[in-house]
């Protein structure tokens, strides 16, 4: 059984949908490599960010997403009270803990298994979220 664990710092980012598919993979592709099947768990440690998979290739996707989450949770809503973070915290908290902070990725032959047109996003919620930190964890055999 070969097992790791690693927190990465990652470059902030403006609000919106990021691909850091490659980002994770630089950090820890010698680690995966020695993991012929297991899996790989992300967690992030932020309640304004969250993780997702989706879609790698067209941008369009990322930008549909934040759209998406920008009309179904405004800004500025009048049953908020969390409001002394400013109008982008509380919408932040709800988008993240829909989304989620954590996603599983099974490992295959040394590499996370992910299909074809999949990649690992970081859901940047707020309008300066500063860097992000994120836990990966991985275990197989």
């Amino acid at each position: 059984m070969h097992t790791f664990q690693k927190e990465i710092q990652l470059r902030a980012r403006r609000r919106g949908f990021h691909l850091i598919t490659d980002e994770i993979l630089n950090a820890v592709s010698q680690d995966l490599s020695k993991i012929d099947v297991g899996v790989c768990h992300i967690f992030i440690k932020h309640t304004s960010a969250s993780l997702t998979l989706n879609e790698n290739a067209d941008p369009d996707v990322r930008a549909d997403f934040e759209s998406h989450f920008n009309q179904s949770v405004p800004e500025r809503a009048p049953y908020y009270t969390h409001t002394m973070e400013g109008p982008d915290d509380m919408p932040a908290h709800l988008k993240a803990a829909t989304l989620g902070f954590s996603v599983s990725i099974p490992i295959s032959n040394g590499r996370l298994n992910l299909g074809t047109w999949q990649g690992i996003y970081l859901c940047e919620h707020r309008n300066h979220g500063g860097s992000r930190r994120v836990v990966v964890t991985a275990m197989g055999t």
